[in-house]
């Protein structure tokens, strides 16, 4: 998922169009340690340059300046750090288990929407939200525009979520808007819904039963919970909404974090992870039995000292990821018998804050303000993790990526194929395989891209 950050208005948009960007502190601190660290977003109006904002790498963890929690803790958390360059060989080429690893920009694609805020996949189509009021459907795995969804708001569309052909789209607006995928011949989408209801929400407003049904600031993720019927909501108002699928009603407001929230997760045993620029991870469990406010926090991850932007949890919900905005990527292992989260470690490579992640198979991806998007593989038996791959090739931060499985397969050969939306307006596809020694001849050339398309 990605992470939000700071409105300012494009300049090819109308003013109110918000537009995004990450600003460091004004304050005129002399201190060498304030001038060193990422701060978190703050609202700004002023076009930023993002390279001439972080020209440092951030500061090194060590064990001793890990943070002491509630939660249980390995006395040595791992630091994986990452080659300079993927390709280097890290074992012995003769080997069994050594495998290399070779990608390739297959696509990049660049239209005249603006910013690439938001992506999801599903059923071999990709959806990508931009800066310009407007939802575009690509066909795989040829990678051709087969729809485009619009609405007459004019906000950005900043968060995703596709599930049994239902699209859920939250804009900057506050508001999420629906559609309908039909496969009648061609792929058609049909506007369903808008949340809130603006006769629910006025209704509501005026009974006094639930003033804050809207949320008070823009929305920054979604998560869907299909087995419960619950749509979440993440907004920079610090609040997490949780709205009934069936009806589109908001059932809860959680009073989650001090500070605004830029990412959620929920696992497919219906827990829900939210990331905030306070610095935590918080973990929330639903209990049926508790009225109006079912959903109850069980446990506080602390991530050092730095805002998390952006989370992701691996498929059997076994690994939390969290990125942040000094570069890091921190995750969480849950214990074989107790089921709890205990922290496992950093992984290092980036230098600018982590904005987006995405987990597949063994594999984590991460786009960050560096405008380079990182692809970690982790081993199953330690968790130790490695970076097969650093993709280059966009011009601005990477606000959104996704990942999935290979559309083809080949014997003794894994990977997975990653879709990458930048603040410079690209789109772009790439092809990341990891191949046994046995084949290692047959990779394609790293980093080239077959195609351009401009329009």
């Amino acid at each position: 998922m990605a992470s939000p950050i700071d409105l300012e208005p494009p300049n090819s948009l109308s003013s109110s169009a918000p537009s995004f960007a990450i600003r460091p502190n004004n304050n005129n601190n002399n201190n060498h340690h304030n001038n060193n660290s990422f701060l978190r977003s703050i609202s700004t109006k002023e076009p930023l340059n993002f390279s001439e904002q972080y020209p440092y790498s951030p500061p090194r963890l060590s064990t001793s300046a890990l943070p002491s929690s509630t939660y249980s803790q390995p006395s040595n958390p791992r630091l994986s750090f990452t080659l300079n360059n993927p390709s280097t060989k890290s074992v012995d080429e003769d080997h069994p288990d050594f495998h290399q690893t070779s990608y390739r920009c297959i696509s990049s694609v660049l239209k005249k929407d603006g910013q690439i805020l938001s992506v999801a996949v599903s059923n071999s189509l990709v959806y990508t939200g931009s800066q310009a009021n407007l939802i575009r459907v690509w066909k795989l795995p040829e990678f051709t525009e087969c729809d485009h969804l619009k609405t007459r708001a004019s906000s950005m569309v900043v968060s995703l979520q596709v599930s049994n052909d239902m699209i859920y789209a939250a804009y900057a607006d506050c508001k999420i808007r629906v559609w309908r995928r039909t496969w009648e011949g061609v792929i058609k989408h049909v506007r369903v819904a808008t949340i809130p209801k603006v006769g629910s929400y006025v209704r509501s407003y005026i009974s006094g039963r639930d003033k804050m049904m809207k949320h008070m600031g823009p929305i920054s993720s979604l998560a869907i919970n299909i087995s419960d019927d619950i749509l979440y909501s993440a907004s920079l108002d610090k609040t997490v909404k949780v709205w009934r699928i069936s009806d589109l009603k908001c059932i809860e407001t959680i009073q989650a974090h001090n500070d605004p929230i830029n990412d959620i997760v929920v696992g497919d045993d219906g827990v829900l992870y939210t990331a905030s620029d306070d610095a935590m991870v918080r973990v929330w469990r639903r209990n049926f039995c508790s009225g109006d406010r079912p959903h109850s926090l069980t446990v506080t991850l602390p991530a050092k000292c730095s805002p998390v932007k952006t989370l992701a949890l691996t498929t059997d919900g076994g690994v939390l990821y969290g990125g942040c905005s000094d570069g890091y990527i921190h995750y969480w292992l849950k214990g074989w018998f107790s089921g709890q989260l205990q922290y496992g470690g950093a992984l290092l490579g980036h230098t600018h804050a982590v904005m987006c992640l995405a987990s597949v198979a063994n594999y984590l991806v991460s786009g960050s303000a560096d405008s380079t998007c990182r692809v970690w593989f982790r081993e199953q038996q330690d968790c130790q993790h490695v970076c097969v791959a650093i993709l280059q090739g966009h011009r601005g931060p990477i606000r959104c990526v996704a990942a999935f499985p290979r559309l083809v397969n080949e014997e003794n050969e894994d990977g997975c194929t990653v879709c990458t939306g930048s603040l410079d307006g690209v789109l772009k596809m790439w092809c990341v395989r990891r191949t046994s020694i046995s084949d290692k001849g047959k990779g394609s050339s790293q980093n080239a891209c077959e195609y351009f398309e401009i329009a």
